[in-house]
């Protein structure tokens, strides 16, 4: 299939070079750019475990590794987890799905009452921390990194409709929305949602069928694994 990747890097290219090696032929065009928070504030602790959804989120944890690098890590998914090990963080847990897949295996794992140490981005799927708090958890939200959206749609992704696609690929809500938007803003907003849209859950897809696109479909797991599979199975 010819496809529209739309990730972040570094993200993008990994992913890429994984469609590419199943003979896909892909297109990297990024719609958001990931920046750190230069004064995120962590907080002083003692916590009781590191929650993490998103690989972004390991830089900051690497700088405080010093205060944080004996306090259990719960990641959201095995790609998460592989960043903060590789962060140095031994004790990584990955709940293998998304923030409520988090939620319970915090809860399974975890005391009530614990305090612990959220480090999320500026915009978020989901409320892990609202339901921690909801189960008893006092929850502190550090905003470590940001997801800047591109103004226009990229000229990769302009040039890849012209030529025509067979499928697009989303990853986040932001991204999706960021899409709409930008191909709306240049003008290409029927062709944009011509394609298959492939997206990692329903609420990532929810731009999407809202701004008319006809055909979406969503991975069986929000895993990257399970969306790349899926794709092939089409």
């Amino acid at each position: 299939m010819r496809l529209l990747l739309t990730r972040p890097e570094p993200d993008a290219e990994r992913t890429a070079a994984t469609l590419r090696a199943m003979g896909h032929d892909v297109v990297i065009a990024p719609l958001l750019r990931i920046e750190a928070v230069a004064d995120a504030q962590i907080g002083a602790g003692p916590w009781a475990a590191v929650l993490v959804t998103s690989a972004n989120a390991a830089p900051a944890a690497r700088a405080g590794l010093s205060s944080l690098g004996t306090v259990p890590v719960f990641a959201a998914g095995q790609r998460t987890a592989q960043a903060m090990r590789a962060a140095g963080f031994a004790q990584v847990n990955s709940a293998d799905g998304n923030v409520n897949d988090l939620a319970r295996l915090v809860a399974e794992r975890v005391t009530p009452g614990a305090r612990l140490l959220y480090l999320t981005g500026e915009a978020r799927s989901g409320d892990l921390a609202g339901d921690l708090r909801a189960r008893g958890f006092a929850v502190h939200s550090a905003i470590v990194y940001r997801a800047v959206a591109a103004t226009a749609l990229p000229r990769a992704a302009i040039d890849a409709l012209a030529r025509g696609i067979d499928g697009v690929l989303h990853f986040s809500r932001r991204s999706a929305e960021t899409y709409v938007n930008a191909a709306r803003g240049a003008g290409v907003l029927a062709g944009a949602l011509q394609p298959i849209h492939f997206c990692l859950s329903a609420q990532i897809a929810e731009p999407l069928t809202l701004a008319g696109a006809a055909i979406v479909r969503v991975a069986p797991q929000p895993t990257k694994a399970a969306l790349v599979e899926f794709i092939g199975s089409v």
